[in-house]
C-alpha cells in the first residue's frame, strides 16, 4: 500500500503506523494534531491518551507547501541521518529517531513536547541563564567529530558526498547571500520608508558586498563539517533543563560558524524588538541584559570549549600544532559573527522575515528596528575579524 510516495492525509496515519512502526498496542482512539509551523514540511503529533504514548511523524512532499514549488525529498533522508548522527553525538541535545521511511519520506521520531519553542518563549521575553553552556556543547560535541580532524579522511569525503544538498543549499545561496544585496529576483520585501535607507546602507555599501561575497565563497566551498544549515530559535527547542535541536533538513558539510551565527542571529532580533517596542519594566531589562551577556557568552565561550575538545580528541600531532589550533578556532568565530549579520540582514529585507519583527504594528518603530539591526549587521560582517569591536557593537545598539 506505500510502495510510492503520497501525501498522508489524517485519515491515513493511523494505518500507516499500524503497518510501520508498531509503537502504539492499537491505533484506534489516536489523536492526531497537526504541528507544522513551516513552510516545507507536515508535522504531526500522534498520541495513544490511553497508555500515555506519543511521537511525531515528520512527512517531506514533492512540493513545497507554502507555494507548490516542486522540491527533492531527499531531504528528508539527510535530514533523518543527521538527527540519527548527531543523536549519538549529543543524545541529551537530540530527538531519537524511531523509523526513516524512504518511499514515504517520512520520519518518526521521539516527541520532546517538554521542550517549547525558542522563538516563542524569547518572544514572551523568557530568560535562559544556561542557554549559553547549552548550545556550546551542543556545537562542541556534533561539529568536531564530523570533521576530518577525527574521522578519517576517505570517510568524512564519502560523508560530503552522501550529505550534498543541492536545492536546499541553493535556497540559502540566495535567500541569505545573494539577493539581500541584489535583489535580482525581485523578491526582497522592504518596509515602506527603508527604501533608501535600504539602498544606501546595503545594495550601495561596496565594502560590505565585498565581505558578504567572501562569506558566501566560504559557505559554498568550505566542507569543513557536518553542519545543521538553518539553526534558527524556531529549530531550537528549550526548557529550564535542556535543548533540543531539530529540523536539520538544510545539513550539509559546511563552515561550523554558519550555525553559530544562525543562533546569535535570532537572540539579536528578539532583543532589538524588545529594545525599540517594550515599555520599560524589569522584564525587558532582565531580557535585553540576558541577550547582552549571552552572545559574547556562547561566541568566547564557545572558543575556549572547543579548543578544549579539540585538544582532548584530535590524534594527530601536527594537527595539535598550537599556532593552527588557534587560527582554526578564531576563524570559527570570525566566521560566526559574519554570518551572524548576514542572517539579521536577509530577515530584515528578504522575503522570509520572522515573527518577531512581523509583530511590529508601529511603522515608525519597525523602520527604527530595522535601521539598528542593519547597522549591527553590517558590523558583524565587516568587524568579524577585529576581537572586541563587533560585541561593542552590540551592547551600544542594545543600550539604545
Amino acid at each position: 500500500m506505500y510502495s510510492t510516495h503520497f501525501k498522508l492525509g489524517f485519515e491515513d496515519i493511523p494505518n500507516y503506523i499500524e503497518e510501520k512502526l508498531h509503537f502504539f498496542g492499537k491505533t484506534e482512539g489516536l489523536e492526531i494534531k497537526e504541528l507544522s509551523d513551516g513552510n516545507i514540511n507536515y508535522v504531526y503529533k500522534i498520541t495513544d491518551q490511553e497508555n500515555n504514548r506519543s511521537l511525531i511523524l515528520k512527512q517531506a512532499d514533492v512540493v513545497l507547501r507554502s507555494s507548490g514549488r516542486p522540491l527533492d525529498v531527499k531531504r528528508s533522508e539527510i535530514e533523518a541521518t543527521m538527527l540519527q548522527i548527531q543523536h549519538k553525538l549529543a543524545p541529551e541535545m537530540i530527538p531519537e529517531v524511531y523509523l526513516y521511511d524512504p518511499v514515504m519520506s517520512v520520519t518518526f521520531m521521539e516527541d520532546v513536547s517538554e521542550f517549547k519553542n525558542f522563538r516563542y518563549e524569547m518572544m514572551g521575553r523568557q530568560v535562559f541563564p544556561s542557554f549559553h553552556k547549552q548550545i556550546i556543547s551542543y556545537f562542541s560535541k556534533t561539529a568536531l567529530g564530523t570533521t576530518d580532524l577525527i574521522l578519517n579522511r576517505a570517510e568524512k569525503k564519502a560523508n560530503v558526498a552522501k550529505f550534498t544538498n543541492v536545492e536546499l543549499c541553493d535556497i540559502s545561496e540566495d535567500l541569505v547571500f545573494t539577493e539581500p544585496f541584489n535583489d535580482y529576483k525581485g523578491r526582497n520585501i522592504i518596509t515602506q520608508g527603508n527604501e533608501e535607507y535600504v539602498n544606501e546602507h546595503i545594495y550601495s555599501n561596496h565594502q560590505l558586498v565585498s565581505e558578504a561575497m567572501k562569506l558566501r565563497y566560504n559557505f559554498m566551498n568550505n566542507a569543513q563539517a557536518l553542519i545543521h544549515g538553518d539553526l534558527h530559535s524556531g529549530s531550537i527547542f528549550i526548557n529550564h533543563n535542556g535543548i533540543k535541536v531539530l529540523d536539520p533538513e538544510f545539513a550539509f558539510y559546511g563552515p561550523i560558524g554558519y550555525d553559530i551565527g544562525n543562533v546569535i542571529a535570532h537572540l539579536v532580533m528578539p532583543a532589538m524588538v524588545c529594545q525599540v517596542t517594550d515599555e520599560e519594566s524589569e522584564t525587558k531589562d532582565n531580557f535585553i541584559n540576558w541577550v547582552a551577556s549571552t552572545v559574547p557568552a556562547i561566541l568566547y565561550g564557545f572558543e575556549r570549549e572547543f579548543k578544549k575538545a579539540y585538544l582532548a580528541t584530535v590524534q594527530e600531532d601536527v594537527a595539535k600544532n598550537e599556532m593552527f589550533v588557534e587560527w582554526y578556532t578564531r576563524q570559527i568565530v570570525a566566521d560566526a559573527k559574519g554570518y551572524a549579520g548576514l542572517e539579521i540582514i536577509r530577515r530584515v529585507i528578504g522575503d522570509t522575515k520572522v515573527k518577531e519583527l512581523e509583530t511590529i504594528q508601529d511603522s515608525e518603530q519597525r523602520i527604527a528596528v530595522e535601521r539598528k539591526l542593519i547597522e549591527l549587521a553590517s558590523s558583524l560582517i565587516i568587524n568579524r575579524e577585529v576581537n572586541g569591536q563587533d560585541m561593542h557593537s552590540l551592547l551600544s545598539a542594545l543600550n539604545g
